[in-house]
């Protein structure tokens, strides 16, 4: 089995943080270049410091807006500059705002459809573009359980990652005579993450407020009602999307287009 990434070209968006700055680190350690692309172009960069000096790997971090067509061309256009082609790209940007469904803003919910949704299709559309004339590529769609099961209070980010899978599906059948693979992993909850534990922004916070878990009086008891989710009884952790990615990128997956790979520890197994 050939799991080898040693001097790939990878694109990972929303690099610069939590997952996918994980993401990003893995990646250099399994013998990529990374480019980071992130809104946040100074946290971009010293994640992108980080790489270079751990491991020895080139590695540009590039202010980009997902949502942006301009922002998103110029990144794989520099990439391509830099590097001269992209093997991988990780459309990991995405951003969730949960709210009960009569009270949620609309303005809000149209946000997240245009980080989560919107920005993966920019992202797709300019790999696409670039991979072609390559003949060869991988695109990697970070979603989520809720593309595969509905999501109460969550309904913005839920339809997102729902729509997230059928992008995938497609792309994956319009690229497979191009030889570009396209698949997404559906991560469980990384209940020790700061997407979860932020305790201004995070979901337990986020949840808690919007009633999410009914009889939850306590940050502690949303925790404990999603662990009571999952049969393996633990959150999902960083390490585990990163091995189920760097499978899935590999040479070791090249029969695997058009697939969502649940990563939840048995709480989703479509």
């Amino acid at each position: 089995m050939n799991l080898s990434l040693e001097n790939k070209i990878a694109v990972v968006t929303g690099g610069a943080q939590g997952l996918g700055q994980a993401i990003s680190r893995r990646l250099a350690d399994e013998g990529c270049q990374v480019v980071i692309a992130d809104t946040k172009e100074d946290a971009a960069r010293a994640t992108a410091d980080e790489i270079v000096k751990a491991t020895g790997r080139k590695s540009l971090a590039l202010k980009t807006d997902v949502t942006q067509e301009g922002d998103v061309e110029k990144l794989f256009d520099r990439t391509v500059a830099e590097f001269s082609r992209v093997d991988i790209v990780v459309a990991n940007a995405a951003i969730l705002i949960a709210e009960p469904i009569a009270e949620a803003s609309a303005e809000k919910w149209r946000a997240v459809m245009n980080v989560n949704l919107f920005g993966n299709f920019l992202t797709m559309k300019h790999a696409c573009r670039v991979m072609k004339p390559q003949s060869r590529g991988v695109i990697i769609q970070i979603n989520s359980k809720s593309g595969k099961k509905g999501s109460a209070a969550n309904s913005a980010y839920a339809a997102t990652k729902f729509g997230g899978i059928g992008l995938v599906q497609s792309v994956a059948l319009e690229m497979a005579p191009h030889g570009i693979r396209c698949n997404a992993i559906c991560p469980g909850n990384l209940l020790d993450s700061p997407l979860w534990t932020d305790p201004n922004n995070g979901l337990f916070v986020q949840y808690l407020k919007a009633g999410k878990v009914p009889g939850a009086k306590t940050i502690a008891d949303v925790r404990q009602s999603y662990m009571n989710q999952v049969p393996m009884k633990r959150g999902c952790t960083y390490d585990d999307v990163c091995a189920a990615l760097v499978f899935l990128a590999s040479d070791a997956a090249n029969y695997l287009t058009g697939v969502s790979l649940s990563v939840t520890g048995g709480q989703e197994m479509n």
